[in-house]
C-alpha cells in the first residue's frame, strides 16, 4: 500500500504541472537579424503546430538571431519563385526562411520543404523537404531549426534534444518529487517518476533510449535504470550505506557509481551485462561525483582527499589520479565538454557558488554566472550552451543556461515548484 500512495511510475503520461519556461536575460550585442516566414498550409483544418513560430522561437532563445516581426513582412513567400529579396534588405533581414506544408489527400504524413537564404547575395542556403505525422510536428521543426542554425553559425544545432530534471513541491502532506522530461524548450513536458521520496542524480545513456537516476522509495538509496520507450525499469544489485550518482560510460556498457559499501565512499564501475563490479578509488577521502570523458579511458570525479573538495581524473588503465583544479578552495561536479577541452564546475568565490570554465589546455578559470548557489551543471552534445540549478529572487529553484563564453543566458523555471538537477540529453537520432 505504502508502494501505491508513495510511489507513481509514469510513462509520458501527458502535460505535468511543472511546465518549464523560457526567460532569454541576454544574447549576442549584434544578433543576427533573420526573417522566418509564416510557412504556407492550403489544407482545410488548422495545423497542430506553427512550424515557423516553432523555428523562430528557437532561434531567438539561442541569443544569435533577431526576429523579423511578422506584422513588419511585406509579403508571405514560401518558395523561392515567390521571393522579392528587396522587400527583406529593406527591413534590414541578413536572412530569410521560407516554406510549405502540404499532405496528401488520405495520408497520414506532413511533408514540408524549407528554405534558406542569403537576402544580401541571394543564394539559397538550406533547401529541404521532410515529412512526418502529427505528432511529430514539432520534432519537424527542432529539425529545421538545427538546420538553419548549424548552417549559419558552423555549430551543431540543439533545439531537438531533450532535458532531465527533478522537481519538487510542498505541500502540506509532505514533498511530492518527479522525474522529468521536456523538449529543450520547455515544450512537452512529461512525467517519469512521481513519489514522495527523493529522487536523485538522473543520467542520460548515450543512446538517448535509457536513464538511470536515484530513488529512494525504497526508504533508502537505490540506483535505477529505465527504458524511456516502455518505462521498464531495472534496479541495480543494493548495498548497504550510499548508493549514488550513477554515470553511463560512453559505450552504454557499463555505470560508474558510488558507494560505501566498504566505509567510505569510493568510486565502482559495474559492467552492465556481467554484473561485474570494480572498485576504482582507494582513498580515505570522500571520491564521488564521477564522469566519464568521451574515449571512456578516464573519469573525473570529485574528492576531498587533499582537505578541501576539488576535481580530479582517474586513468583507468593505470589507476592513475590526477588532480585537475587548483584554483580557489572549492571544486566540484565537474563535466567536460565533448571534445576533452573544458571543464564546467561548480566553483566557490568569495563564498559563493558558481558555475565555472577551466581550459584543461591553456589552464585558468573563468566563472560564467553571476547568481548564487549555482549547482548540477551538465554540457549541451555540441559542447556550447550549458545548464544549471540556481534560485530566483524570490529563493525558489530553477533552471538556467548560459553559453560557454558567458555572453548568452537565459532563465528556465517552471510554473510551479522548485526545479534542480538538469541533465542534458545526447544528441537524439
Amino acid at each position: 500500500m505504502r508502494l501505491i500512495l508513495c510511489l507513481t511510475l509514469v510513462l509520458f503520461s501527458g502535460l505535468a504541472r511543472a511546465e518549464l519556461l523560457i526567460e532569454v536575460t541576454q544574447g549576442v550585442d549584434e544578433p543576427s537579424p533573420i526573417a522566418v516566414v509564416p510557412f504556407g498550409w492550403g489544407g482545410s483544418e488548422p495545423l497542430p503546430e506553427d512550424i515557423a513560430q516553432i523555428v523562430e522561437e528557437d532561434l531567438k532563445r539561442s541569443g544569435l538571431f533577431r526576429a523579423i516581426p511578422r506584422s513588419d513582412m511585406l509579403s508571405l513567400p514560401h518558395d523561392f519563385k515567390e521571393v522579392f529579396f528587396r522587400d527583406w534588405k529593406l527591413l534590414g533581414a541578413s536572412y530569410l526562411l521560407v516554406g510549405r506544408i502540404t499532405r496528401a489527400p488520405g495520408a497520414a504524413d506532413y511533408q514540408i520543404q524549407f528554405e534558406l537564404f542569403d537576402v544580401h547575395s541571394r543564394g539559397r542556403l538550406i533547401g529541404e523537404m521532410i515529412s512526418g505525422g502529427g505528432a511529430e510536428l514539432r520534432d519537424l521543426a527542432h529539425y529545421v531549426s538545427d538546420r538553419v542554425y548549424q548552417t549559419l553559425t558552423g555549430i551543431p544545432g540543439i533545439f531537438s534534444t531533450k532535458i532531465l530534471y527533478i522537481t519538487v513541491e510542498r505541500g502540506p502532506e509532505g514533498s511530492e518529487h518527479r522525474l522529468q522530461i521536456a523538449d529543450v524548450d520547455g515544450a512537452r513536458t512529461r512525467t517519469i517518476l512521481q513519489s514522495r521520496e527523493p529522487i536523485m542524480s538522473p543520467s542520460w545513456a548515450p543512446d538517448g533510449r535509457r536513464i538511470a537516476y536515484v530513488s529512494f522509495e525504497d526508504g533508502r538509496p537505490g540506483i535505477y535504470l529505465q527504458e524511456l520507450a516502455t518505462g521498464v525499469r531495472r534496479k541495480l544489485p543494493h548495498f548497504q550505506g550510499l548508493n549514488g550518482a550513477p554515470a553511463w560510460s560512453p559505450d552504454g556498457t557499463r555505470i560508474a557509481l558510488v558507494l560505501s559499501r566498504d566505509g567510505n565512499p569510493e568510486i565502482y564501475i559495474m559492467d552492465l551485462v556481467s554484473g561485474e563490479m570494480r572498485r576504482v578509488t582507494r582513498h580515505f577521502g570522500i571520491d564521488t561525483e564521477p564522469f566519464w570523458a568521451a574515449d571512456g579511458e578516464s573519469i573525473i570525479f570529485t574528492s576531498n582527499r587533499g582537505g578541501r573538495p576539488q576535481i580530479y581524473r582517474l586513468t583507468l588503465a593505470t589507476n592513475e589520479v590526477e588532480r585537475l583544479t587548483f584554483e580557489g578552495s572549492y571544486n566540484a561536479r565537474g563535466r567536460l565538454t565533448q571534445d576533452g577541452r573544458h571543464l564546467v564546475l561548480v566553483h566557490r568565490r568569495s563564498g559563493v557558488f558558481h558555475i565555472g570554465l577551466q581550459d584543461l589546455e591553456r589552464g585558468g578559470l573563468q566563472v560564467l554566472t553571476q547568481t548564487s548557489l549555482d549547482e548540477s551543471p551538465t554540457v549541451a552534445p555540441n559542447g556550447h550552451m550549458v545548464l544549471y540549478a540556481t534560485q530566483d529572487r524570490r529563493n525558489r529553484g530553477i533552471l538556467a543556461a548560459v553559453s560557454i563564453d558567458g555572453r548568452i543566458k537565459y532563465n528556465i523555471p517552471a510554473r510551479t515548484g522548485d526545479v534542480r538537477e538538469p541533465a542534458w540529453s545526447p544528441f537524439l537520432n
